[in-house]
C-alpha cells in the first residue's frame, strides 16, 4: 500500500511583494497569491486527486491558501490540523525587514549567510537546521504515519517548513536544500513506498510569474 503526500507553499503574500523578511509574522495574500493556490487546487483536481486530511500552520498565509485549494477540489470542511510545528523560519531581529535594508545595516554577505546557510542563525532567529529539528518530528509522528496507512495527505505551508520536508524525502544535504527554491503555489506531489522512501515525485505546473 503506498501512500500520496502533496506539500504546498502558500500563494504570494503581501510582505513576498513588499520584499520583507516575514518569518512568523502574519501578512496576508496578494491576489497573485490568491489566484496562485486556485490554480493549485486546480492542478490537483485534474490529477483526481481527493484528500483524507489536511495540515497547515497558524499563520493565515498558509490557512487561506489551503481553503481556497479546497475550495477549487470541491472538499472544503476537510479534517484540517494546524500547528506551529511546520510554521515558517523565525527570522528573528529580521523579521519585517526589507531585504535591502537588512544588507544596507549588516552588509551583503552577513545577510546572505543569514539567509543561505543552513545552520547560521539570524539574531533573535532560527537557521533552516533549527527550523527541520521542529519540522521533522512533526512530520514522523503525525504526517507520515497517515501516508504509510494509505492515506492521501495535504500540507499547505512555508517555502522554510518545506525545504526541510523535502531535505528528508529526497536524501539532500543541507548545502543542497539551501539552492533549493520552492515556489509559491506550485504543488509538489510525492508517492511513498511502505518503508516511506519515495517511489515518485512529480511538481506541477510552473510558478506564475511575479
Amino acid at each position: 500500500m503506498t501512500g500520496t503526500l502533496v506539500l504546498v507553499r502558500h500563494g504570494q503574500s503581501e510582505w513576498n511583494l513588499k520584499n520583507l523578511f516575514t518569518g512568523w509574522r502574519d501578512p496576508g495574500l496578494t491576489d497573485l497569491g490568491r489566484e496562485e493556490a486556485r490554480r493549485s487546487g486546480a492542478e490537483l483536481k485534474a490529477l483526481g486527486l481527493t484528500f483524507d486530511i489536511a495540515f497547515t500552520t497558524v499563520l493565515s498565509r498558509a490557512q487561506a491558501t489551503l481553503d481556497i485549494m479546497l475550495a477549487e477540489l470541491g472538499q472544503e470542511g476537510l479534517e484540517t490540523i494546524r500547528d506551529k510545528a511546520l510554521n515558517e523560519r523565525d527570522y528573528g531581529d529580521l523579521s519585517g525587514l526589507n531585504k535591502d535594508d537588512a544588507r544596507a545595516k549588516w552588509g551583503e554577505e552577513q545577510v546572505h549567510v543569514w539567509r543561505r546557510s543552513y545552520d547560521v542563525q539570524p539574531p533573535g532567529g532560527e537557521s533552516l537546521r533549527d527550523t527541520g529539528a521542529r519540522v521533522w518530528p512533526y512530520y514522523i509522528r503525525e504526517i507520515l504515519p497517515r501516508v504509510l496507512r494509505g492515506q492521501t495527505v495535504l500540507v499547505a505551508a512555508h517555502g522554510n517548513s518545506l525545504r526541510a520536508l523535502v531535505m528528508a524525502l529526497d536524501g539532500l544535504s543541507g548545502e543542497e536544500i539551501v539552492k533549493m527554491e520552492i515556489a509559491t503555489g506550485v504543488p509538489i506531489v510525492y508517492r511513498l513506498n511502505a518503508d516511506s522512501t519515495v517511489k515518485s515525485k512529480q511538481t506541477l505546473g510552473q510558478a506564475i510569474p511575479h
